[in-house]
């Protein structure tokens, strides 16, 4: 079993339950972990045999995209699409962050995670 890290995937989108967050949108930071047989790819050196990193960071990209309330409710279509499109991962892992949130303080963000295993 091996892990692929993906970090600091910095995205614009417009998620949060307040009017003025879906007009105005905020940045945001997503970290991805996921886990999966790396053996063959480690022998065979081809990209069909490993969890390719570029769809990963698509998925993130597209599912970001699309305006929720809750970053609960982006993290698991992430986690959803990450485990249907990719077969070989047994486990995913993600983390989205809300960078500079409307909370009232000095806040530099608030972090979901969440997992999801086949």
């Amino acid at each position: 079993m091996g892990i692929i890290k993906v970090k600091n995937i910095r995205v614009y989108a417009y998620h949060g339950c307040l009017v003025e967050e879906g007009k105005i949108g905020s940045d945001y930071r997503v970290d991805l972990t996921v886990k999966a047989n790396l053996a063959k790819s480690a022998k065979t050196d081809n990209l069909a045999d490993t969890v390719d990193y570029v769809h990963l960071n698509k998925i993130v990209k597209q599912e970001m995209a699309i305006r929720s309330k809750l970053l609960e409710e982006v993290a698991k279509r992430i986690l959803d699409r990450i485990l249907i499109e990719i077969p070989m991962v047994k486990k995913a892992t993600i983390e989205v962050s809300k960078l500079n949130p409307p909370i009232g303080g000095n806040v530099a963000m608030v972090t979901i995670e969440m997992s999801k295993s086949r």
